[in-house]
């Protein structure tokens, strides 16, 4: 079985519904994790209802948590780095070192934070909704590929 990190800022909301996705679609193939340079130490609700929806994750299992608990040791060693951050938003990325000697495979896919979405529980419902929906294609596109 191959690792994968989906890595973001504050671990709340885009890699938590990436590492929950993985674990569905890539369950026996991939292991998800995610982590933030500056975490939240909370699961964003919206994104807990919008996997909840989806039948994906039991939301008990999600937690936010800081990228220092998989750069020690004792931590397993990734295969895939994903950042998630919007870069045309202007958010400042995490940069993934080295790990014992390996060098992952690096990606990026940009997603807007669904977070930041100001206004009615509705209008933050549907922008968790949309990025799920191109998280859950960038994944499948992924997964398709004949190397994963």
């Amino acid at each position: 079985m191959r690792n994968i990190l989906f890595l973001c800022t504050g671990n709340s909301a885009r890699s938590i519904m990436a590492e929950a996705y993985m674990n569905h679609a890539g369950a026996g193939r991939w292991r998800a994790f995610s982590a933030g340079s500056t975490p939240t130490g909370k699961v964003n609700p919206f994104a807990l209802e919008t996997l909840i929806a989806h039948g994906v994750a039991p939301p008990e299992t999600l937690l936010s948590k800081s990228w220092d608990e998989f750069a020690g040791a004792d931590a397993p060693v990734m295969d895939v780095i994903v950042t998630v951050c919007d870069n045309a938003a202007g958010e400042t990325c995490p940069v993934w070192p080295s790990q014992g000697g390996m060098s992952p495979q690096k990606l990026h896919w940009s997603f807007p934070d669904p977070a930041a979405v100001e206004g009615d529980d509705a209008n933050k419902r549907a922008a968790f909704e949309a990025v799920f929906a191109d998280i859950r294609a960038a994944i499948d596109a992924f997964l398709s590929t004949p190397d994963s």
